[in-house]
């Protein structure tokens, strides 16, 4: 009899069909005034200034737990995405850490190199 899968592994596969084939895909702006559209942030904040450190942290923890494979391609920036990882990785759920970890040798290497 197979057992069910658990809740934490349908969201890791969520999470998984979203991610992009490489990071060099996410092409999404480094700086300046984003607003993001209602099916991401869909409570409370939906301008975010990148060149403020805890707006641009907010709008990747937003992008990275709601968006689709398109919003991510098109809000998350590959450099800016590396050089927030160490901290940005303490701020998102286990399942989008782990699932993008384990996709990305570049982020997980990050936070190795972090701790």
């Amino acid at each position: 009899m197979a057992s069910q899968p658990s809740l934490s592994d349908l969201r890791r596969a969520k999470f998984a069909r979203r991610t992009p084939a490489a990071l060099s895909e996410l092409v999404g702006p480094k700086h300046g005034t984003v607003r993001l559209p209602l099916h991401l942030a869909w409570s409370g904040l939906t301008t975010f200034d990148l060149d403020q450190p805890r707006l641009r942290m907010s709008y990747y923890r937003i992008v990275l737990a709601e968006g689709q494979h398109d919003d991510l391609v098109q809000y998350l920036n590959h450099g800016l995405l590396v050089s927030l990882w160490p901290t940005l990785r303490t701020l998102i759920s286990r399942d989008v850490r782990e699932v993008w970890e384990h996709s990305f040798d570049e982020l997980a290497h990050s936070a190795q190199a972090a701790a």
